[in-house]
């Protein structure tokens, strides 16, 4: 009994650990499945990432501040107070006016690729590294979609965020189910290891036997 339980418990383990695999897929073709309806619809994308953002400030700024009572009379509380009070703020802002905070945020998204690209390709050519032609089409790059995010602005705010919400999504979702498929089959390969070791022992302690036999 106590050697079948223990044969049994691997088994356990094996299918718990599969099951939890096979999840793991299934949550990421469900992210794939939303960031492809994320692109498809780009404008209402946005509007949901800007209120989850806002939500998340809330809850951010709410947590800050029970944080900040709760250490009062300590040399953080006043910055403890104060980051609370603008998490809760700009969240307040993002939920009220979605479509300003987009516009913002689409602005400071494209003034940071902009001075990224910039900075990327002056570096990039100072010091001439190993990998300088990849630098410089990335900061290429960096400077293009820079320039047409702000070519476009404030129009470009009603796709911008949400593209770029629903590709993290997308890329997410593909790395969940690369990690959960590729490690359901090496489980698999693991799992016919363990069934042919066994026989590997047996034939080995026949072979042995075989060759005391002959000795004698």
């Amino acid at each position: 009994m106590g050697a079948d339980r223990k044969a049994a418990q691997p088994q356990q383990e094996r299918k718990r650990l599969r099951r939890s695999l096979g999840l793991l897929a299934l949550l990421g073709v469900v992210l794939v499945l939303a960031g492809l309806v994320g692109l498809v619809y780009a404008g209402v994308a946005t509007l949901t990432s800007m209120f989850l953002f806002g939500w998340l400030l809330l809850v951010g700024g709410a947590v800050g501040l029970v944080h900040a009572v709760q250490s009062r009379g300590t040399g953080f509380f006043w910055l403890a107070l104060i980051v609370a009070a603008v998490n809760l703020a700009a969240g307040f802002v993002i939920l009220r006016r979605p479509e300003a905070s987009a516009e913002a945020l689409t602005m400071f998204a494209a003034l940071f690729f902009l001075v990224g690209g910039v900075f990327r390709l002056v570096g990039s050519l100072v010091v001439r590294g190993p990998h300088l032609g990849l630098s410089l089409v990335q900061g290429a790059f960096g400077v293009l979609l820079g320039v047409l995010v702000l070519a476009e602005w404030p129009g470009s705010s009603l796709y911008v965020i949400g593209t770029f919400f629903s590709l993290a999504l997308l890329f997410d979702g593909l790395s969940l189910v690369a990690a959960g498929t590729g490690g359901r089959r090496i489980l698999g390969l693991v799992r016919e290891d363990g069934d042919e070791g066994p026989d590997a022992a047996d034939t080995a302690k026949r072979s042995v036997a075989d060759q005391e036999q002959s000795n004698n």
